[in-house]
């Protein structure tokens, strides 16, 4: 070495330097790479996203030689600093301290912090154009190399009792994927919201979105025929339960438009029968994803939610489900719909059956939802009795005050502000949030 110039040395200096930095950068940004994004361009045919993928399914053999290539660059600048500031500055501990600390500088400004920086930034662009370079590195005899020197890793491994990573680990959990779909990049506005009411329905059931049973539309075939012909004459469903005296005994469903072959004047109880269908009922509690999947398996759009001693609870329908998903969409007809009325007061009157999720939903009100599913249930329990009109008091963080009660229910509640979201201009009893 002796017989090589300094200048000679000073520009091998600067080449490993760089060559160090493309190790780091090729490091980094083949960490760094989201692994979904370069399966989707390798699917559509781009040669470096290929072989790029194919690098990371082997971690072990991709980080032996980058990190041998890498130590052995950086080993090599270290012996020509030595070597240029002894015949530039003479010998000495100083001089060779100094020498330590410039090549130190220069390898972690130059070839470790920027170069990794950069990688982290753009991994995604630069990962597939380094893969052309690691890919033949990947060869004998550097692979004999790192697989002598993996042998000495998996011994360590073994001896600490650490399990080497497998494909599962890269698997997201729902709870993950809805944090992912929430906080990045990748969805917004409506396409988020409905994403993140997917892994929702799990944790829902149908008895959270369910029409409550005093608000189903049935019809009673032991009625007479002239009520029978009005109730179907102005009925705003196209599919209604079909009981006698009472809901507790459902014989069947009836789908209106079975009906209009018959005419008016001769329709009765015997002719609906034949007409109805089997009743379909679903067990309280089940969670509408399952629900939605039994709906799809059944070819069934319309249920009856029963507890588990057979009583009926309310209805479902498979509309139901999917307004949890895309948000509320189909017509509301009058006394189903949440009723409430806000007043110039920025107070805001609510139907007492009101559910609590649709509460929340359209109002921003943060009543519990993990027990009872009413106004009206979350009130009595809170008071432990049955409240006098007049009372005001907190319920969940939330002023009301007592308008109506009656048949051992509380039938109206005024919200005092604040209300959840701000108040917007006076709507009607009827609106749709």
């Amino acid at each position: 070495m002796d017989s090589i110039a300094n200048s000679t040395l000073g520009i091998a200096l600067a080449i490993l330097l760089v060559v160090s930095g493309m190790f780091s950068l090729a490091e980094t940004s083949m960490m760094a790479s989201n692994r979904y994004r370069l399966k989707h361009r390798a699917a559509r045919g781009e040669r470096g996203a290929k072989l790029a993928l194919g690098l990371l399914a082997e971690t072990d053999r991709l980080l032996g030689v980058i990190l041998l290539g890498n130590n052995l660059v950086n080993a090599a600048c270290a012996t020509l600093t030595a070597v240029l500031v002894e015949r530039l500055f003479g010998e000495g501990q100083f001089v060779l301290a100094a020498g330590t600390l410039a090549i130190t500088f220069a390898i972690l400004v130059f070839s470790e912090i920027t170069p990794k920086v950069i990688g982290a930034a753009h991994a995604d662009r630069i990962a597939p154009y380094v893969s052309f370079v690691l890919v033949p590195l990947l060869k004998p005899p550097i692979t004999w190399i790192v697989s002598f020197v993996n042998l000495f890793v998996r011994a360590l491994l073994a001896l600490l009792r650490i399990r080497e990573p497998s494909g599962s680990g890269e698997r997201l959990t729902p709870e993950e994927m809805r944090s992912l779909v929430l906080e990045g990049q990748y969805f917004r506005g409506k396409h988020r919201a409905m994403l993140a009411n997917l892994f929702e329905l799990e944790n829902i059931g149908v008895d959270d979105v369910m029409t409550p049973r005093h608000l189903i539309h049935g019809l009673d075939l032991e009625a007479k025929p002239s009520l029978l012909r009005q109730q179907l004459t102005t009925s705003y469903h196209t599919r209604l339960p079909c009981y006698e005296h009472s809901l507790d005994n459902v014989v069947g469903v009836l789908h209106v438009k079975d009906t209009l072959a018959v005419r008016g004047d001769e329709l009765d109880a015997a002719q609906l029968r034949p007409a109805l269908r089997p009743p379909y009922f679903v067990p309280a509690g089940t969670p509408l994803l399952t629900q939605l999947q039994q709906f799809q398996s059944d070819r069934q759009r319309f249920g009856l939610v029963v507890d588990e001693y057979g009583e009926l609870m309310g209805l479902v329908t498979i509309e139901d489900i999917i307004e949890e998903i895309i948000g509320e969409f189909t017509t509301t007809a009058p006394g189903t719909g949440v009723d409430y009325r806000r007043e110039a007061d920025g107070s805001v009157v609510v139907d007492g059956m009101a559910l609590l999720r649709t509460l929340n939903r359209r109002l921003g009100t943060r009543f519990p939802l993990d027990g009872p599913k009413t106004l009206n249930g979350l009130i009595v329990e809170s008071l432990g009795d049955i409240p006098d009109a007049g009372l005001t008091f907190d319920v969940a963080g939330q002023r009301v005050e007592i308008v109506q009660t009656q048949d051992r229910a509380v039938r109206v509640v005024r919200l005092l502000p604040p209300i959840g979201r701000a108040a917007s201009p006076l709507q009607s009893m009827d609106e749709r949030a």
